[in-house]
Parts: C-alpha cells; sequence; structure tokens
C-alpha cells in the first residue's frame, strides 16, 4: 500500500467509546414514546457502525418508517440535551497521536451518526482544528462509500486511507476502493483490511514513519 495522502477516521469504537451515553438517550426516548423495548450496551455495540435504518428495524422490528423516525429524533433530542454531561471513554494515544498526525497528513471524519455528532465528538475533545472536513450519514442520508468519495472530491484528495473498526466500514471502504485500516480495539470484526493495528498509538507510528 503506497503512502496515502490523508486519513479519514470513524468516530465510535474508533476515537472513542460513548455507548453508555447511546443507552441513556435511546432508553429515554423509548421511554418517552410509550416503547416497551429496551435496549442494553451490548446491543449497541453489536450495531455501532451500521446506519441509522438498519438500527431502527433492529431495536424496534415491524414499525412503521414514520415512527421509526419520530424515535429516532427523539434520540437525537435527548442526546443534544445530554452532551453537557457526557462521559466518554477517548481511547489511548487520541489526544497526542491525532495532533501529532495532523503536522503530516490533512485529517478527516467519516461517520454514520445523526447530523451534528461529529461536531458534538470534536466540540468535546476540542479537536476541531485538526480536522480538515467531516462527514456525517445524517446530512444527506448516503451511505460511508458514496460519503468517502465526496471527501475526496471536494477536498482534492486522491490517495486516502479509512480508519475503523467494523466489517460493515471495510466493506464500505471497499466499494470506494479506499483502503481500509482495522483497528482491533474497537466495536467490530473484519478479515478484510489492508493494515490492522491493536492500539492508536501503534496507528500513529506506523504513519509518522512513512
Amino acid at each position: 500500500m503506497i503512502k496515502p495522502d490523508s486519513l479519514i477516521f470513524d468516530m465510535d469504537g474508533t476515537l472513542w467509546d460513548n455507548v453508555n451515553s447511546y443507552e441513556i438517550v435511546w432508553n429515554r426516548a423509548l421511554e418517552i414514546l410509550g416503547y416497551d423495548t429496551r435496549v442494553t450496551r451490548e446491543v449497541l455495540i453489536g450495531l455501532m457502525g451500521k446506519e441509522p435504518r438498519a438500527l431502527l428495524n433492529t431495536i424496534i422490528p415491524g414499525v412503521s418508517i414514520e415512527n421509526q423516525d419520530v424515535l429516532f429524533d427523539e434520540v437525537i433530542d435527548q442526546y443534544q440535551k445530554l452532551v453537557p454531561d457526557i462521559k466518554p471513554t477517548i481511547y489511548d494515544g487520541v489526544y497526542d497521536g491525532l495532533e501529532m498526525l495532523a503536522t503530516k497528513y490533512p485529517l478527516f471524519l467519516l461517520s454514520n451518526c445523526e447530523e451534528g455528532g461529529l461536531v458534538n465528538f470534536m466540540n468535546h475533545t476540542k479537536t476541531t482544528h485538526l480536522f480538515k472536513d467531516y462527514m456525517e450519514h445524517g446530512q444527506n442520508s448516503q451511505p460511508k462509500s458514496f460519503n468517502l468519495q465526496l471527501l475526496q472530491d471536494r477536498n482534492n484528495i486522491s490517495n486516502p486511507v479509512y480508519v475503523g473498526d467494523t466489517d460493515s466500514d471495510s466493506r464500505e471502504s471497499h466499494k470506494a476502493n479506499v483502503p481500509f485500516v482495522f483497528m482491533t480495539y474497537g466495536f467490530g470484526d473484519t478479515d478484510k483490511y489492508q493494515l490492522k493495528f491493536d492500539s492508536f498509538n501503534d496507528m500513529v507510528e506506523h504513519y509518522m514513519g512513512l
């Protein structure tokens, strides 16, 4: 694999673990709207990286799209209320590693989160200055493969890698012809990757050495 001209990062399971917050807001929303269903951290971890419709079809199967959308809107509303008090786990090496990588590569963010999710991440971690651009599923409802190409086109980058943690990340990268870098400590598993790392620090060391 040739040296990349940019690094594009997934958020959940790659840069932080914020699943405990997601568990709180999903269950608040389900209760507010009168659903008997409740979700656990384990269930949500299994759904990380998937587009919102896949989450909704799993958590409240058989419910109309309209009612699913009402639930998801409530989840987003509850999350925005919780944002000042969230206590995510930022993976070891992320703060210093991103600072180092940004001196050598343009950095980008790409997630299947709701609109504003990556902004919340950057604000919470105070890393906004490190990223050149970002793209969220909630901005255009398109899959990661589409948004990977969008980021390339509008930022004039031709040889990025996508750094993520799930098989769906791998598959979407493949569709976009973008090499996939697998972070094994995250929420998923895959055997389809160009490189893999067991820690963020290991990944930083590799790319700083190129």
